[in-house]
């Protein structure tokens, strides 16, 4: 007989429950409800398969990485802000050393061999490859109704120097405020008009591009970032962007962070074409920000039903109703199911909560990205134990 998804999930953590964690108590001087979440994310997750074996070469052996890597984990589950933390908890619990992998204090690397570690494991994408074999694992002979998809604000400790360009164009808006002063300022500027038809244009032709390289022309370098909040103040951060791909159970499925100034609807066409092959969805869930022709019809493509919010149409209300510009309405089927889209909410708000994503110290996309996997894998294999009860 076949198991389903939710029956293999389920044994799972009835081995946990009835066999490790029994176990592990027994060994173990003190053993806590965080010691079984870490417990219950390492018995999940496929780290050493992802870590190559550093042995028959010259000089001093390098530290267990698989090690390294747990330990990056367990921090993550645990929500501990900086590495020292990490350190720390690990000197005095003895629990959590062992399942990390060291059996005695004296075996802990030094907090520089932790960030040499994290620096190759960024490099190679560890998280993200680990992240990757856990939901093709888990989530392929599932059929997913809904797709959510979505970004998040990613404030990050980083300056970033001005081009000779910016410098000039802060100065160009400088001297266009104080002439505008006791004038009428238009609805949008020429500039914000040509960077919105850059966008469309993009948009429409990475219908005929691979992921590599949509994903390539994006730029990921830190930036400032503007985002309105559900009331329509405008937000602004420094940082970069985290886009979410999240299937029905709040499981996250895809994961790309780019600069904060990057718009959302860019990320639209390579996300679904990397969900498309790491599972079977039926709907794609998303704001008015995608609200993109190109999008529509590239989903219709892969074989999807996109529902996107309309945007508000641009221009004032007129007198009148028949020359008034309505903002096109749900369905209410469709209606019914957009109400699945806060799910990717929820699923930002446990990340930065819970799994660290609301403290970044490191710096560079590749550290910040390697630091927010490390997160969402953790995040994963919780919400996959919730589902299985």
């Amino acid at each position: 007989m076949q198991l389903t998804l939710r029956d293999k999930i389920s044994l799972f953590a009835h081995m946990l429950q009835d066999d490790l964690f029994p176990r592990l108590q027994q060994s173990a001087e003190v053993w806590t409800k965080e010691h079984q979440r870490v417990a219950a994310v390492l018995a999940l997750v496929p780290m050493r398969r992802y870590i190559p074996v550093a042995r028959g070469w010259n000089g001093r052996p390098a530290k267990d990485r698989c090690a390294v890597a747990c330990a990056f984990t367990a921090k993550a589950v645990l929500n501990l802000a900086t590495t020292r933390q990490l350190l720390e908890r690990l000197k005095i619990d003895k629990t959590l050393r062992q399942l990390c992998g060291w059996d005695s204090e004296a075996q802990l690397p030094h907090e520089s061999t932790f960030s040499r570690a994290f620096g190759e494991f960024a490099d190679t994408q560890l998280a993200q490859c680990v992240h990757e074999a856990l939901i093709r694992d888990t989530q392929r002979d599932r059929l997913i109704g809904h797709i959510a998809r979505d970004s998040t604000a990613i404030a990050a400790r980083e300056r970033f120097p001005k081009t000779k360009a910016q410098k000039r164009a802060e100065r160009a808006r400088k001297k266009a405020r104080v002439s505008m002063k006791g004038k009428k300022v238009p609805h949008m500027s020429r500039q914000a008009k040509r960077a919105k038809q850059t966008e469309r244009t993009r948009t429409a032709r990475q219908r005929s591009l691979t992921v590599a390289q949509a994903l390539a022309e994006l730029p990921r370098v830190c930036s400032i970032g503007a985002k309105a909040d559900s009331h329509g103040n405008i937000k602004y951060w420094r940082g970069y962007k985290l886009h979410l791909d999240v299937a029905d159970g709040q499981i996250p499925i895809t994961a790309v962070l780019t600069s904060a100034s990057v718009h959302d609807s860019m990320l639209a066409i390579p996300m679904a074409n990397i969900s498309s092959e790491r599972v079977t969805y039926c709907y794609e869930l998303m704001d008015a920000a995608y609200d993109a022709q190109a999008i529509r019809e590239h989903s219709r493509q892969l074989g999807h039903v996109p529902i996107i919010d309309a945007k508000t149409p641009a221009g004032r209300p007129t007198a009148l109703p028949l020359l008034r510009k309505l903002k096109r309405e749900f369905t209410p089927a469709e209606a019914i199911r957009y109400r699945e889209r806060t799910m990717v909410e929820r699923v930002y708000s446990r990340l930065k909560d819970e799994f660290g994503g609301g403290v970044v110290r490191v710096r560079g996309a590749e550290k910040v990205m390697a630091h927010l996997m490390f997160g969402v894998l953790a995040l994963t294999v919780d919400q996959l134990l919730r589902l299985s009860g």
